[in-house]
């Protein structure tokens, strides 16, 4: 059997409810504009919603993979030759890590709407950055993918 070509791939979107407050905000800009009459309370709404739903969009769009050797975070693709030991971390020892626990060189994608994450030691000597911290919804499955791709 061949192993799949991304073992783990998980885009952390945003919850539910940030889209029902971007209408809101939509709603906000079209009552700001209710004075001016009904194209310009039908242009704010439509303009507001557009743009907080790009906003909601653009934060909930970052993505964790394991792919071709390497762990890619966001805007960082860290090999995996350069990664030690991962730890899947509960909600508990999540937000420990997250803040009195937290290492400011460390490297950290944060979505504070995921209460678990997976935190992997960096063994790179040239890099001075300690760990790596990643928000995720399946810590288990992505040690698991970081071990299987280590293991092979």
């Amino acid at each position: 059997m061949q192993p799949s070509a991304t073992p783990f791939d998980e885009r952390l979107t945003a919850p539910r409810s940030w889209w029902v407050i971007a209408f809101g905000v939509g709603i906000a800009c079209a009552l700001m504009l209710l004075p001016l009459g009904t194209l310009p309370l039908l242009a704010g709404l439509a303009g507001g919603t557009a743009a907080a739903a790009v906003i909601v969009s653009s934060y909930g769009s970052a993505r964790i993979r394991v792919v071709a050797g390497s762990l890619v975070a966001g805007d960082a693709r860290i090999p995996l030759s350069a990664l030690g030991e991962a730890e899947v971390l509960d909600a508990e020892d999540a937000r420990a890590w997250r803040s009195h626990k937290a290492d400011m060189r460390a490297f950290m994608l944060l979505r504070s709407y995921i209460p678990t994450a997976v935190r992997v030691e960096v063994t790179d000597p040239d890099d001075p950055t300690p760990y790596v911290f990643l928000s995720t919804r399946e810590p288990q499955a992505l040690v698991a993918a970081l071990t299987a791709v280590r293991a092979a």
